[in-house]
């Protein structure tokens, strides 16, 4: 079996979301997501996509690693504090060093992962990941944001996030930057894991 690696694209609120092009959008939804997407710009200096939600283009300041929320749950130790993590449902999305994505192939087969069927995908240049809400900002109206993306560790304006974001030690950060090497290997593991424990039936599985 071949490890599936893609490139690719978080908890809410409970009612029908409003249709972007549809009577009262502007009314239920255009103020808190214009208010995101000036958090984003301004705030953070971040790049955004336009739509509701905007999206975040990856590549350009941070790549993501998108895997099972319990395998990055237990990934956590290896980021540090300032590393923003996102959860959109049941999927974690690790920001990582914008560059960080080429290297996941790489690393698998290193590792010796390469030939697991893992649920593993990560976004690069080129892509977009779904901008949660600002913590603390506007809310749009109950049931509008089901589904959708939110910070479990949100960045914070005024630190430099890229900086603390997982990264390999050839990019010139070595000793400064949690590694990104550590991370995929342990993601890598857990989504072992969580596979095995589906096809057991929900058997616990031995670490």
């Amino acid at each position: 079996m071949t490890g599936t690696v893609s490139t690719t694209s978080t908890v809410p609120l409970p009612r029908r979301p409003v249709e972007p092009g549809a009577p009262g959008a502007r009314a239920h939804g255009a103020g808190p997501w214009r208010e995101a997407r000036r958090w984003y710009e301004d705030e953070l200096g971040w790049a955004t996509v336009p739509g509701p939600p905007p999206g975040l283009p990856t590549g350009l300041r941070f790549d993501v690693l998108d895997v099972p929320a319990e395998a990055g749950a237990r990934a956590l130790r290896h980021l540090a504090p300032g590393s923003p993590v996102a959860l959109r449902g049941d999927r974690m999305r690790l920001l990582v060093a914008a560059g960080g994505a080429e290297e996941v192939p790489g690393l698998l087969d290193w590792l010796e992962w390469g030939a697991v069927a893992l649920d593993l995908r990560v976004l690069g240049a080129g892509g977009v990941m779904e901008a949660p809400l600002p913590p603390g900002g506007p809310q749009p109206p109950p049931g509008s944001l089901k589904g959708a993306a939110v910070w479990l560790r949100p960045p914070e304006p005024g630190c430099e996030a890229d900086a603390s974001l997982p990264a390999m030690p050839r990019m010139g950060r070595e000793g400064s930057a949690p590694d990104l090497v550590r991370l995929v290997d342990t993601v890598a593991s857990w989504c072992h894991r969580v596979r095995l424990r589906r096809e057991c039936g929900g058997v616990p599985v031995s670490p």
